[in-house]
């Protein structure tokens, strides 16, 4: 059997070759040994799941052995995104919940994670327990299971169908009759993914158009991504169609992907800023803190700054995002892969808020994104940043991470390092306010390079610099 490890947000592997219903078992009754000891397993725990292959079969197996260990499921009715689930713990009040999901993976992937109580991705100490129990199981530990159908009987088995509350609660965080009453041309595309019908129905009444709005395990041949490359169709009949935004959703809906009027993508960095400045500007938010990842623009930073704000940086992972969300003041929180969330709601990403914050951003303001980030550049400068992913020969990886470890340069093209941070990997800051990140990947030979400038030509000379100084 493989050896299961758990990654930024739970574990994923390819099925059918270490995502098998043996290996599914084995995390489940690792999940169920961690809830039992919490004193919250009466409480019962949510299983969720996304549109890909098998996924039904996979919570069957999740729901078996959650009830052998008398732990109450509280079943998804159907295919659920990843922030629904979520908020199916918050609605039912239960221990947490079980998603599977591989997100944006490609298709023959699959995965399973540990939503807490709280509503958020699993902290370190959590996802610590968990693995140490999988071992524990691997090692010959017994695996519980009970066929549903004894669970249903006993009462350990009900459905639950959070998708209603879940609207209704955006429908108290967002200001839906501006979207409608601005008569919005907008075109969505789920990607043949969990989000299929949750944005239709809370644009109903704008001009709308759906794409991919069937359940597809192969995602139509692409990676459920929702970037530029993976959404050539949203772009196109945004741009032939003259509607004012185009909004997208990843695998399970925890992502978003944004395309302005006339086509034009939006990356999560101007999202983010985008989202930031509505909340400050047209809704008057006011204090508290804006929380990204490491990796993530710092032209949250200057806006934060004339706010009168403070700025939390964490290490990448909403994890980390969804404690600053839930315990630290941050009435924002992001990261430059694509997740958001705000104050009020759910301390997990939810690509389905941040899409429509999109739309009541337009809505309220009149004008297209790219307009409105023109008037945040002309008052807190411009920026531009990249992630840049290099491969190395296995044998060489070691000899990069030393020289990393070592790596603290004086200047970078040019301009005087102000700060080094070891917060998530290794973080130069320079005297203009341009900054580079080196991260290692934990399971493969591969370095990723993010950076920011105020201009591409400054931006390519600090990759440059970077990767000739650590032979990459």
């Amino acid at each position: 059997m493989t050896a299961i490890a758990f990654g930024t947000d739970g574990w994923r592997s390819i099925m059918a070759e270490d995502f098998t219903f043996p290996n599914v078992r084995v995390v489940t009754q690792a999940i169920a040994e961690y809830v039992l000891g919490t004193g919250m397993a009466s409480q019962g725990v949510v299983v969720g799941y996304d549109c890909r292959f098998l996924a039904e079969r996979f919570a069957d197996t999740v729901a078996e052995v959650l009830a052998g260990n008398g732990i109450p499921v509280l079943y998804g009715a159907k295919a659920m995104p990843t922030p629904v689930t979520a908020y199916g713990v918050r609605m039912t009040g239960a221990a947490g919940a079980v998603m599977l999901t591989a997100s944006h993976n490609p298709p023959e992937y699959n995965g399973i994670k540990f939503i807490p109580y709280y509503c958020a991705p699993a902290m370190p100490d959590i996802t610590a327990v968990i693995e140490t129990n999988v071992h524990r199981v691997l090692a010959g530990e017994e695996v519980r299971r009970m066929p549903l159908g004894e669970a249903r009987d006993r009462g350990l088995l009900r459905e639950i169908d959070p998708e209603g509350p879940y609207l209704d609660h955006l429908g108290r965080l967002v200001d839906f009759q501006a979207i409608k009453g601005a008569g919005l041309h907008i075109i969505v595309d789920p990607m043949h993914g969990a989000g299929m019908g949750y944005l239709e129905q809370l644009l109903e009444g704008c001009v709308l158009e759906a794409l991919h709005n069937t359940r597809d395990p192969l995602f139509g041949g692409r990676l459920p991504e929702p970037n530029a490359a993976n959404l050539p169709e949203l772009i196109q009949r945004v741009r032939e169609t003259g509607a004012q935004l185009g909004l997208a959703l990843d695998g399970d809906a925890d992502r978003f992907g944004i395309v302005d009027a006339g086509g034009i993508y939006l990356v999560a960095n101007q999202v983010l800023v985008l989202a930031l400045h509505h909340l400050l500007e047209n809704r008057q938010w006011q204090g508290g803190a804006v929380a990204r990842t490491v990796a993530t623009t710092h032209l949250l930073d200057r806006m934060a700054k004339t706010y009168g704000m403070t700025v939390l940086e964490t290490p990448v992972g909403f994890k980390y995002i969804g404690r600053a969300l839930r315990e630290q003041g941050a009435i924002l929180g992001g990261e430059e892969s694509g997740g958001m969330s705000i104050k009020g709601h759910l301390p997990e990403k939810d690509g389905i808020l941040a899409a429509v914050l999109m739309a009541e951003l337009v809505a309220v303001g009149g004008k297209s994104l790219q307009e409105v980030l023109a008037g945040i550049a002309g008052r807190f400068g411009t920026v531009v940043n990249q992630r840049i992913d290099v491969h190395v020969q296995p044998e060489s990886k070691q000899r990069v991470l030393d020289r990393l470890k070592g790596y603290a340069p004086v200047k970078m093209a040019g301009v005087p390092v102000v700060e080094r941070l070891a917060v998530d990997g290794l973080k130069v800051v320079m005297a203009d306010g341009s900054w580079m990140l080196v991260r290692p990947s934990g399971t493969e030979p591969l370095f990723r390079i993010y950076a920011e400038a105020a201009a591409p030509d400054r931006l390519a000379l600090l990759q440059q610099e970077v990767r000739q100084d650590l032979g990459i």
